[in-house]
């Protein structure tokens, strides 16, 4: 299949910058996938679809995002993707060409030093001689549409109430609309991937299939492993948390306690050995995790479902409204 094979015009005005007041008072979309059937609800309806004595399970991401976005005493920009060390650290830099090795830099207190730059994909590893203070000098990474910069509300708003393992550079997006009322008396259980810079990144090749996919860190418990091998249907929420467990059924044979990294492509064609839903919310044009969708739910669906959410003016992106499959 081909990249414009998941296109779709969305209007600009309908990019979400900025959250609701209320977590829980985003749209549901609801797509039917045997039935080819799409309803409008209210996210607080979401236990509607949800049943433990049907043995549902909700499996969601509880990984924390840190402030990963840096700026130097010169006003270049330092992201961090991987902490190697409190002191040594992977980095996207930006202007590349001024973070030569052996340039030197400040963040605070803190001195910089770029000691390496990888050859894989020009990464620089950066050495600094304390701990830079990132509650006074780290900013959130947030999505370049959303066309501003982070706010001190971000610091609470762009992080699920759940979120607890400190790692993401991006929220697990389709978890933020929860509020501990509304999940609580849900059937549900975690896992954690830590979301890299990969999710910004778009897909640059025309056949899907010579896609690379960026790589990020998982963790399964055993308590949610044993959970999961006795759910009769699995949602899970966000697309993080889907990777993560057909990440670990592909490997194991079924959903163990495991640890690793993931770089798996879900795409039309895949065969889902977990996920008997999803609920998630609506994603960039061309991008992976609409493909992931469309091989849940069928592409001329989800193209369906998107154009139905343009007409009927759904909030896209991160902090937008959200769409369950069922």
């Amino acid at each position: 299949m081909l990249t414009s094979d998941f296109d779709y015009n969305l209007p600009p005005e309908l990019i979400a910058s900025e959250p609701l007041a209320e977590r829980s008072a985003s749209r549901m979309m609801v797509v039917h996938r045997k039935e080819g059937h799409i309803e409008h609800r209210m996210f607080r309806d979401v236990g509607q679809f949800i049943s433990r004595e049907a043995g549902d399970l909700l499996v969601l991401n509880d990984t924390r995002v840190v402030p990963a976005r840096y700026f130097t005493d010169k006003g270049y920009e330092v992201l961090r993707v991987q902490m190697l060390t409190p002191t040594r650290w992977r980095c996207m830099v930006r202007p590349g060409k001024k973070f030569r090795v052996g340039h030197t830099f400040s963040i605070g207190e803190a001195t910089g030093t770029v000691v390496e730059i990888a050859e894989e994909n020009g990464d620089r590893i950066i050495e600094f001689d304390r701990v830079v203070d990132e509650s006074k000098h780290g900013h959130l990474a947030l999505p370049h549409y959303m066309g501003r910069e982070d706010q001190p509300a971000d610091r609470e708003r762009y992080q699920t109430v759940f979120a607890r393992s400190e790692g993401s550079i991006a929220a697990p997006t389709a978890g933020l609309h929860f509020t501990p009322e509304v999940l609580n008396p849900l059937p549900h259980t975690f896992v954690t991937l830590h979301v890299g810079v990969g999710t910004f990144q778009p897909v640059k090749v025309e056949n899907i299939a010579e896609h690379k996919m960026h790589s990020e860190v998982y963790e399964v418990s055993e308590a949610t492993a044993q959970a999961v091998q006795k759910a009769k249907r699995v949602i899970p929420v966000g697309t993080t948390a889907m990777r993560t467990l057909e990440t670990v059924a592909r490997d194991h044979g079924k959903v163990v306690a495991a640890q690793g990294s993931t770089d798996i492509f879900i795409h039309p064609g895949f065969e889902f050995r977990v996920a008997g839903g999803l609920l998630t919310n609506f994603h960039l044009p061309k991008s992976t995790l609409i493909m992931l969708v469309s091989a849940l739910a069928g592409r001329e669906l989800i193209l369906e479902a998107y154009a139905e959410a343009i007409r009927e003016k759904y909030r896209f992106f991160s902090y937008g409204d959200c769409m369950m499959i069922v």
